[in-house]
């Protein structure tokens, strides 16, 4: 039997709680199994500041509404269990959770000893059936943490075999053991390759690999068979937030645990876990929940990271803040490893996206992950197609190679000064990056979405600017422990002068 299959044999030992729904049947693997009432309160980790932006998402994509949490970069909303591979489709969020209960004003005791003992005993009090029945159907969903890591191993093999001298038949023959992701993931991992081959032709060549897959899928598996019974590996992780606790969140954890423990009889693993439940605490507000995700979302649509890769959370939140309309030609002057056009070309496939950086090796990386995302795009529809509305360039950040007026929407995420540039070198960058965004963003209607933790410098700068850039709004985040802003600006309908017909225009007045 296995994990998945025995969660269903713990549900049946689960006690409900006091006005929770009657016991049903085990819940099976298959959605449309789903008991029809089953509806749960979903908790979603944001980046910080874009809340509202999460909360919108939700609203226009499951029709539910959110309630933002006291505590920063959280959101809960009510689901209906048939809309849970949506929720995983949702751009906004970081990890996943499901709530188990909800405590918005719990009363702490006095001593420490007295707050550990009630925890213990929450433990058997909370209605954990239903949640425990989504954390199983939602493992048709989540993405296995550890699966890059095991192809990775093979890739290595691989390349051993092609140099052993087996060629391209060797390698053909290892691919087409794996399913359609598993070809996917050994691709991203080929470092090298991506460089080295035009796009055209590697788009041939991968997708042909779904047919061969697919033939030799039936013929080559043959998985063991799992033990009769075998019980579920968990951890419990504590997030505290707040100074009036007398206890530390290792000590929340330890005990907490140990009562799950002995009620599921659960093992316990901090590392090969199957169910990882959260105690999350912040002031006096506690929640309950159980995780439904291993790998944070926000890591969905890149595999070559650079020393400050953007979160596709966040670059979806920056992208949001400006309304893309369809036609629009979107632009990133510093686009790192391209986690912005990326997610642009992902959910507005209607606008044309160009990254751009002045650092060959950011380059390269933007270019293989746009690559990595058309190749995931041909394994999913099992055909090949020419391309996504996204070109990588070389540039420099204050000369662009665009036409005046030419582009609509400009986002970007600015060097802070600290792992790129430095503060010093900001003072002169941030005006001559606002001029030259100007001269190339169109009058009236273009629009900017800057990030950069350097708050000071670019005060100064847009200072400078004020007559060609309006600031509209401004969203505070939280970058890595980093307080940071991103910066919403409207181009006014100022013509674009170049500075030296302005410095003329002054000394002939």
């Amino acid at each position: 039997m296995s994990e998945v299959e025995g969660a269903s044999d713990q549900l049946s030992e689960v006690s409900l709680a006091e006005k929770q729904k009657p016991a049903k049947e085990n819940v099976e693997n298959s959605p449309g199994d789903i008991p029809e009432y089953l509806c749960v309160t979903i908790g979603a980790t944001v980046p910080t500041g874009f809340e509202q932006t999460a909360a919108d998402e939700v609203r226009e994509k499951l029709g539910s509404q959110s309630r933002i949490s006291k505590d920063r970069g959280k959101i809960y909303f009510d689901i209906s269990v048939e809309s849970l591979s949506k929720v995983h489709g949702l751009r906004s969020v970081d990890n996943l959770f499901v709530v188990v209960q909800e405590f918005r004003d719990y009363r702490f005791k006095e001593t420490k000893e007295d707050v550990l003992k009630d925890f213990e005993d929450l433990a058997g009090k909370l209605p954990w059936s239903d949640p425990l029945k989504v954390w199983k159907i939602n493992t048709n969903f989540k993405k296995k943490k550890t699966k890059r890591k095991k192809l990775t191993q093979q890739n290595t093999v691989n390349k051993e075999m092609l140099d052993d001298g087996q060629g391209d038949m060797g390698a053909e023959k290892q691919i087409t053991n794996y399913t359609m992701e598993d070809v996917l993931e050994t691709i991203e991992n080929q470092d090298g390759t991506f460089a080295e081959t035009p796009i055209l032709a590697y788009s041939k060549k991968v997708s042909e690999l779904p047919s061969a897959i697919e033939k030799e899928k039936g013929v080559n598996e043959n998985p063991k068979e799992e033990p009769e019974s075998q019980v579920l590996k968990f951890r419990v992780t504590c997030n505290r937030a707040g100074e009036n606790h007398s206890f530390t969140s290792n000590e929340a954890a330890r005990d907490f645990g140990g009562a799950v423990q002995d009620y599921f009889k659960w093992k316990a693993d901090m590392t090969n876990f199957d169910v990882e439940v959260l105690l999350n605490v912040h002031n006096n507000e506690i929640v309950v929940g159980i995780a439904l995700t291993e790998e944070s979302l926000h890591r969905r649509n890149i595999t070559h990271f650079g020393p400050t890769t953007l979160r596709s959370t966040l670059a979806y939140g920056m992208l949001r803040l400006c309304s893309p309309q369809p036609t629009d030609i979107i632009v990133d002057p510093m686009c790192g490893t391209g986690a912005i056009p990326i997610e642009g070309a992902a959910e507005w496939p209607n606008c044309y996206h160009i990254a751009g950086d002045n650092n060959p090796l950011a380059v390269k990386r933007a270019a293989n992950n746009i690559l990595s995302l058309l190749t995931k795009s041909q394994v999913k529809e099992s055909k090949a197609f020419w391309g996504l509305p996204i070109d990588a360039i070389q540039w420099d950040i204050c000369n662009l190679p665009l036409r005046t007026g030419s582009v609509d929407i400009i986002v970007t995420d600015m060097p802070f000064g600290k792992r790129i540039g430095s503060k010093k070198r900001n003072w002169n960058l941030y005006p001559s990056c606002l001029q030259e965004m100007s001269r190339v963003c169109r009058p009236g209607t273009g629009r900017a979405v800057l990030l950069t933790q350097d708050r000071k410098c670019f005060a100064k700068a847009l200072s400078r600017m004020g007559h060609v850039w309006r600031k509209v709004h401004t969203v505070w985040v939280n970058i890595g422990g980093l307080h940071a802003a991103v910066y919403l600006l409207k181009r006014t309908g100022q013509v674009f002068i170049e500075p030296s017909e302005l410095e003329h225009e002054k000394e002939t007045s």
